[in-house]
This record gives structure tokens, C-alpha cells and sequence, in this order.
């Protein structure tokens, strides 16, 4: 397992990061234990999860995946783990908190009973990266940086980080922590795969020259580019299956991973990475991991049997033919992700 810095930080990470959204709702407690041994044993160190998981967020639920993380990580030196979770951020967007009956605003009042209900779940006294899971463009990024800001220099935090930010708002924050001498965003979370290469219009660039390193979630497009949705299927279990039987936003956010588009791009996908003797799994993972801008992709499991594909990806680095194969489908079905 390869390892790279998190932005300017002193923090290095094994390259592929395991996420947990799953943990407590898709896979029960003994199997997110499962991938998590199976994900350390690995060589994986680096692992994210957020106050609002599992998803879909609901306040019947959440916390209960770094619950679930917390206990596990009793059973492993601290030091050797790499622990990053999120404050949700403001409910009056595009998705609603589910912590704190959806008054989750990113001011000092909510980040701090957040960090602190956080830390008691997960039975740690720090934080290794501690993001906002979603901005609040109309707010002052002074004020959390400032609350985040004091939570580096208490020590129940390393380094800070975003996550579904835009070029416009990541700039914004780095300024303002330049400007207030606070301590600055390292990473961004954001959706970046071969079915959403959007990140690479804007936010690439500065990263580059920021220092700023992506951490990208969905590297298989939500699942999607498994192939295990194409022809039609909708396997049992399969989160966007499920968000699709539930309707409303769920089904909507389904709709842009799950489409004629989607689809069709995964297929042409999937004959490159058979020709290339790789699982569509293993290319799509390979290459995330490849870009300069990235320092780990987050990846993510129901059942341990998954990770097998994700973490063949550790050793492979995709040649020059394989990549202009992969741009020339992405020239022909541009951003398939609506």
C-alpha cells in the first residue's frame, strides 16, 4: 500500500482510505467489522466516517456508524489509524443533518457539541481530519474556521478539512484562514470518478496550486461502475436500489448515479479493464488513486467479499493506453452524471 501527504500536512495516509457510510444500516455491525479488519490488514490506515452516517441520514440511526468504528478501534493501537469524521453543516440545503434535529449551522455552538458527541462515539480523545461534510455559502467561513481553528490548538484535532465544496468556497476558506492566521483546509471530499470527472474542470487546479489534497468518495460512481447495474438490474440491497424504492430526494440522487448515461459510459468502461485483464472494480479504483491531486480514495463496502477488486488497485498503475482509451470515453459521454 502506497502512501501520500494530506495537503501540507504532517499527516501521510495509506492511499486508499476505507469509508463507513454503510456501517449500521447496509452492512450490520459483525460485517463492518469484517471489512475493517480485512481493510487494516491491508495496510489501509486511513479511515472516514461523519456524524450523520449511515446513510440515508436519519436521526433513528445516526451516530451509530462511529459507534460501530469507535469499538473497533479498541481493538487496535490508536497510532496506527488514521481517524477522520465530519460536523454535517447547514440542514437548509441540498440534504438535511440528522444529528441535533437538523439545526446543524457551522457555527462555534454546533461544531463544538458535534467534535464533542463525535469523540465520545468514537472512545478517542482526538480527531486525526475533521471535516465539514457541507458548506454554508452564505455564512462567514471565519466563523467555523475559528471554532475549528481552536479545536487544533486544544489538540482534539490535527488538521481540518471540507468536503461537497466548490472552487469558489474552498478559495474563500483559504484566504480567510491566510488572512486570520486560523489553521486551513488540508483536504476536500468531494464526488470525483470516472462516470463524474467534474472535479478536474476548476478544483484540480487549485488543489495544485493550494496544496490541497482531494480525498474522492464514490471512485465507483455510487457503485455504479461494477457493473451491477446494468441491464436493467436492481440487486437487492444495492443503495441506489433501495434509495429508488423510497422515492423523493433519495430517488432523485439514484437518478444521477443510476442513467441511460451512466450506464452506458460503465459498459465501455467495463471492456476496457477486460481487455486490460482488471475488474471494472480494480480500474475505476487504479485510476483514482492516479491523479497527482488525489492523496487517497475513499472507498466503501457492504460485505467484505467486496474489497477483494478494491484492493487488488493498491499495486496497479494504469498504463498510457489504458488512460487515453478511458478520455476517449469520457469525451464521448460527457459528464454522465446529471
Amino acid at each position: 500500500m502506497k502512501s501520500k501527504r494530506l495537503g501540507r500536512s504532517p499527516i501521510v495516509v495509506s492511499d486508499i482510505c476505507m469509508g463507513t457510510m454503510t456501517f449500521g444500516n447496509q452492512a450490520d455491525e459483525a460485517a463492518s467489522l469484517r471489512i475493517l479488519d480485512k481493510a487494516f490488514d491491508a495496510g489501509i490506515n486511513f479511515y472516514d466516517t461523519a456524524e450523520n452516517y449511515p446513510v440515508p441520514p436519519d436521526e433513528k440511526w445516526a451516530g451509530r456508524t462511529e459507534e460501530i468504528v469507535g469499538r473497533w478501534m479498541k481493538t487496535k493501537r490508536r497510532d496506527a489509524i488514521i481517524l477522520a469524521t465530519k460536523v454535517c453543516g447547514p440542514s437548509h440545503g441540498w440534504i438535511r443533518g440528522a444529528q441535533r434535529a437538523g439545526m446543524t449551522a457551522l457555527d462555534r455552538h454546533n461544531i463544538m457539541r458535534a467534535v464533542e458527541a463525535s469523540l465520545k462515539r468514537l472512545e478517542t480523545d482526538y480527531i486525526d481530519l475533521y471535516q465539514t461534510h457541507w458548506p454554508d455559502h452564505g455564512g462567514r467561513y471565519e466563523d467555523a474556521l475559528r471554532a475549528l481553528d481552536d479545536l487544533v490548538t486544544a489538540g482534539k484535532v490535527r488538521v481540518i478539512g471540507c468536503s461537497n465544496e466548490t472552487s469558489w468556497g474552498l478559495m474563500k476558506s483559504l484566504a480567510a484562514s491566510e488572512r486570520e492566521g486560523l489553521a486551513r483546509y488540508e483536504t476536500i471530499q468531494n464526488n470525483f470518478s470516472l462516470n463524474n470527472r467534474r472535479f478536474e474542470d476548476e478544483l484540480a487546479q487549485a488543489c495544485r496550486q493550494e496544496g490541497v489534497s482531494l480525498i474522492p468518495f464514490s471512485p465507483l460512481g455510487g457503485g455504479v461502475l461494477s457493473g451491477k447495474y446494468n441491464g436493467g438490474r436492481l440487486p437487492d440491497g444495492a443503495r441506489f436500489a433501495n434509495y429508488l424504492k423510497l422515492g423523493g430526494r433519495q430517488a432523485t440522487m439514484a437518478r444521477r448515479f443510476v442513467n441511460d448515461k451512466t450506464l452506458a459510459s460503465t459498459e465501455r468502461f467495463a471492456a476496457i479493464a477486460a481487455e486490460a485483464g482488471l475488474s471494472p472494480v480494480t480500474l475505476a479504483t487504479a485510476w483514482s488513486k492516479q491523479h497527482d491531486f488525489v492523496a487517497s480514495t475513499i472507498v466503501g463496502a457492504t460485505h467484505v467479499d467486496q474489497l477483494h477488486d478494491i484492493l487488488a488497485a493498491a499495486d496497479v498503475t494504469l498504463d498510457a493506453e489504458v488512460l487515453r482509451r478511458i478520455d476517449e470515453v469520457s469525451k464521448e459521454i460527457l459528464y454522465p452524471m446529471g
